[in-house]
């Protein structure tokens, strides 16, 4: 189940919808299907008027976040400006939608906002490998939010698989381990016990025999 989104993160998400249906006249609808829209959007956002690019910024990508949530589950991680609003998914695998959605309209990567997707240091390496084993697209595809979002749903397949690979490996070592402590615990078992009292009380008859054979021995003498 879905965490609840949180407030201040849907009121943007809202903002971006009405800003998209005024000036396209197409309403977004939360999915993969409509995110197009918000693409085609982001190319006519002009980026010589500050103030206005910070909140297309901040709007779209409380909006991109909230659609990738939806779709791939996970939350959200608030911090004080939006630019530092993180979507976290089950796998761990996290990323700045703002970060995201300002690359998309500068089509590069900017110094000042994180758009990299990242991942827990255990689970880096399988990230990394799974990003650089995509094939080559164009710098539109690859900036785009459309993009992007295929982009985690391959890497967020890849780390799921992981972790189940991970999981039953966990399993096999401690099913190997109750083993070896079931073998251990064999010779303590209660069938062990009396075959050793049975062995015992054969020595001890084969003693008294041969004490009564010495006797008898002794008397015919």
């Amino acid at each position: 189940m879905l965490e609840p989104v949180p407030p201040r993160v849907r009121e943007y998400a809202d903002q971006a919808v009405a800003y998209v249906q005024r000036a396209l006249g197409i309403q977004l609808e939360y999915d993969s299907n409509t995110l197009p829209v918000l693409d085609h959007y982001l190319r006519t956002v002009p980026d010589d008027q500050p103030a206005a690019l910070q909140l297309v910024v901040a709007t779209s990508g409380a909006y991109f976040g909230e659609v990738v949530r939806r779709h791939l589950g996970g939350r959200w991680e608030l911090g004080g400006k939006e630019a530092d609003w993180r979507v976290v998914l089950p796998t761990g695998i996290n990323f700045s939608p703002a970060g995201f959605v300002a690359a998309a309209v500068a089509r590069a990567d900017l110094e000042d906002l994180d758009s990299e997707i990242t991942a827990p240091p255990r689970m880096m390496p399988f990230l990394q490998q799974a990003l650089a084993r995509m094939g080559e697209v164009s710098v539109d595809d690859y900036y785009s939010l459309c993009g992007r979002l295929d982009t985690l749903e391959h890497v967020h397949e890849v780390l799921v698989a992981v972790a189940a690979q991970m999981l039953g490996n966990a399993a096999e070592d401690d099913d190997d381990g109750a083993v070896a402590v079931n073998g251990a615990a064999d010779d303590d078992e209660p069938g062990a016990d009396v075959d050793d009292e049975d062995e015992a009380r054969e020595d001890d008859d084969d003693e008294d025999e041969d004490a009564d054979a010495g006797g008898a021995s002794g008397a015919v003498n």
